[in-house]
């Protein structure tokens, strides 16, 4: 099970962010997680949303530059040690995590945005550990 992540490519100036954000918003497009990772000349804004495909149109119509990624998302429990106990998992099936943030959701579950090398191997460790990957739609 995985979850549709856009990237979006910005440059690393002033507004810019701010510039995407509000075309994201005035398009009706809600961000439910996002993550920036930037260098010195531009920008990557990863965003989970609810309807991947249209977003992705629509940024496109927008002059920006995007991809699409499966990623795997994890509810996580507030406690110490949750998500060690992943992130152990996947290094035991010599997954490589090549990034990964955590958002909130309106439900009070805590969930975790994982990037990795291999989702189907990442997936049914996570799974014969008890851990259970999270779809889309369970994030909305």
């Amino acid at each position: 099970m995985s979850v549709k992540q856009i990237s979006v490519f910005i440059e690393n100036k002033k507004g810019a962010l701010a510039t995407c954000t509000r075309y994201i918003a005035d398009n009706g497009i809600n961000i439910r997680a996002l993550s920036i990772a930037d260098t010195q000349d531009f920008g990557i804004l990863r965003i989970i949303c609810d309807d991947p495909k249209q977003t992705d149109s629509i940024l496109k119509k927008g002059g920006y530059i995007t991809t699409v990624t499966d990623v795997l998302a994890t509810e996580i429990a507030d406690k110490p040690g949750s998500m060690a106990t992943i992130l152990e998992v996947l290094a035991d099936a010599h997954v490589i995590v090549e990034y990964t943030y955590a958002f909130l959701a309106p439900d009070g579950h805590a969930y975790m945005i994982f990037r990795v090398d291999d989702n189907a191997v990442a997936s049914a460790a996570l799974a014969g550990a008890g851990i259970k990957t999270a779809n889309q739609e369970d994030l909305f």
